[in-house]
């Protein structure tokens, strides 16, 4: 899939299931961090199921990328997004999941 194409769907997600129109510059920037390989397959996907998978978001980006310290406020945030997303949703997109963490620890570009 294209670059293109997948900021496309990750932009759709967020409108149909949380309403939110994502700031392009944004999304722009969360695609060229996760880099061609997340935007197929397995990696394109969040599996909030997976606990691994989990702990890599919080240390992959939040810590590394995002900066930010351990906290309660992290696995929060993972779980709001999770549940955002739909809990039960198996289709979560990577960059929609990292838009809303963004979002929720007021991070505007990258």
């Amino acid at each position: 899939m294209s670059k293109e194409e997948y900021i496309a769907l990750s932009t759709k997600q967020l409108k149909e299931k949380c309403n939110i129109d994502a700031d392009a510059a944004l999304m722009e920037g969360i695609v060229k961090h996760l880099g061609i390989a997340a935007m197929g397959g397995d990696a394109s996907l969040v599996s909030c199921e997976q606990e691994s998978e989990l702990k890599t978001i919080k240390e992959s980006f939040l810590f590394k990328k995002l900066g930010l310290k351990d906290g309660a406020s992290l696995d929060a945030a993972i779980k709001k997004a999770c549940d955002a997303l739909g809990s039960s949703n198996p289709l979560k997109r990577r960059a929609a999941f990292y838009y809303l963490l963004c979002k929720e620890f007021g991070i505007n570009s990258l």
